[in-house]
């Protein structure tokens, strides 16, 4: 593969490292068509040294504890930033940029007292372009939680970036999940939110089931944002005394107990057993390169394979294997750097 080949594939890079692929259909071609006008743009597709301080983040927020950057502040210091982040030039200052993805990352080396530089992509793009990029690299890491997704597609309403259905249709999810994660962000509210966190691991039936008692009950939200907030106080203190720190999704997630029980939502009554799951189907998604197949990736229960037909190419990655799966690794241990 030649440099320029390499490079017009980095952005590409971003999305697929150390995930798997999506499903096949619109999804991922919605994901990738957006990735790919980001790449598209890219000054000749080079990685710059840029001061950190010279990037502005003025986007919509998705995620409710992008502070929590220790660690990998940590792994960049010791093995270097793997991916770059994107930026685009600022409209109206020279030599200033705005971020397009990468917050996190960004957080880190500005955090950093042996980094002094940040590595990025600089891309010429418009506010909707850039917002279409953000979504698109958070659908392709997959790891917010369901009140972030929540709370970033009210966000994008209330912003004018359109309507629930355009939301929608960036988010690649149905209109239907968009009004109903909208309307249990509205019944919870935003400040309560904000208080309790991420809360990874909490799925939207219980979002849902918090949200209709607040409306049910009419439960003053100030109430249960003292809750959160004092468990969040109690979890500091112990901290301190202790000399130990609990993981922050680990207090958002007590925070949510708390607040689900100081709201009496009422306990769902047992299920019964459900049936084994079925024996799972073999998948395979076509991977193309230049609009023509290159390769196919088969997913089955025995794990993941790649099928390349051979020649050239083939007979390539068979020699580059080991640092190929070294870089890929690396990648993956970054995944959720952003």
């Amino acid at each position: 593969m030649t440099t320029r080949k390499k490079r017009m594939t980095m952005l590409d890079g971003l999305a697929a490292a150390g995930h798997a692929p999506p499903a096949p259909g619109t999804s991922m071609m919605s994901t990738n068509r957006a990735l790919r006008s980001a790449r598209d743009a890219v000054d000749s597709h080079q990685v710059w040294e840029l001061d950190p301080d010279t990037i502005e983040d003025g986007r919509i927020a998705d995620r409710l504890d992008p502070d929590d950057v220790v660690d990998l502040r940590d792994a960049i210091e010791t093995n270097g930033q793997t991916v770059p982040i994107l930026v685009r030039r600022h409209p109206s200052t020279p030599d200033r940029y705005l971020l397009v993805y990468g917050r996190r990352r960004l957080q880190a080396i500005r955090n950093s007292a042996k980094v002094q530089t940040v590595r990025a992509l600089i891309a010429s793009m418009g506010d909707d372009a850039a917002v279409k990029a953000q979504i698109s690299e958070n659908m392709a890491r997959r790891d917010l939680s369901f009140i972030e997704r929540a709370l970033f597609a009210q966000e994008l309403v209330e912003s004018g970036f359109g309507n629930q259905t355009q939301v929608a249709e960036v988010l690649t999810v149905t209109k239907s999940s968009v009004s109903m994660a909208i309307a249990i962000a509205e019944m919870i509210g935003r400040d309560l939110i904000r208080a309790i966190g991420p809360a990874h691991g909490i799925g939207r039936p219980r979002w849902e089931a918090l949200g209709k008692a607040i409306e049910e009950r009419q439960i003053n939200p100030d109430r249960l944002i003292e809750v959160a907030e004092s468990l969040r106080s109690e979890a500091e203190v112990a901290m301190v005394i202790d000399d130990a720190s609990a993981e922050p999704n680990e207090v958002s997630v007590r925070a949510f107990e708390a607040v689900f029980d100081a709201a009496g939502v009422p306990e769902r009554p047992t299920r019964k057993p459900k049936a084994p799951p079925a024996r799972p189907r073999k998948l395979s998604v076509n991977l193309t390169v230049d609009g023509r197949t290159a390769a196919k990736l088969v997913r089955s229960s025995r794990g993941v394979s790649l099928d390349l037909e051979k020649g050239p190419f083939a007979d390539w990655i068979e020699a580059q294997g080991q640092p190929l799966i070294e870089e890929l690794h690396a990648r993956w241990l970054q995944r959720g750097e952003d």
